[in-house]
């Protein structure tokens, strides 16, 4: 168990529990109006969610690096990321 994990028992139970129930319900919801063709392009994109997260690290593997980045790295990592990575291209899809 990591460090992070000891110290923040929530972050234990959401990595055993990953599905909100709420979000689940409404999910299927929003599925029961949908056409069957526009179920199985949902299905496509969850799918392609799943292969997407699968390629990554778990949040498991990044609790254990929790705390080993240095306050000044940190804030160049978090300039880097606002500069760069948190614009929205609407017609990327």
């Amino acid at each position: 168990m990591s460090r992070m994990e000891r110290a923040y028992p929530a972050v234990r139970k959401e990595m055993e529990d990953m599905v909100d129930p709420a979000i689940k319900e409404q999910i299927l919801s929003e599925l029961d109006r949908l056409s069957p063709e526009l179920q199985r392009r949902a299905l496509d994109m969850v799918h392609s969610l799943n292969a997407s997260a699968a390629s990554g690290a778990s949040l498991r593997d990044l609790l254990g690096v929790v705390g080993t980045l240095d306050k000044q790295s940190a804030r160049e990592m978090r300039e880097a990321i606002e500069e760069h990575c948190e614009r929205v291209d609407l017609y990327e899809w």
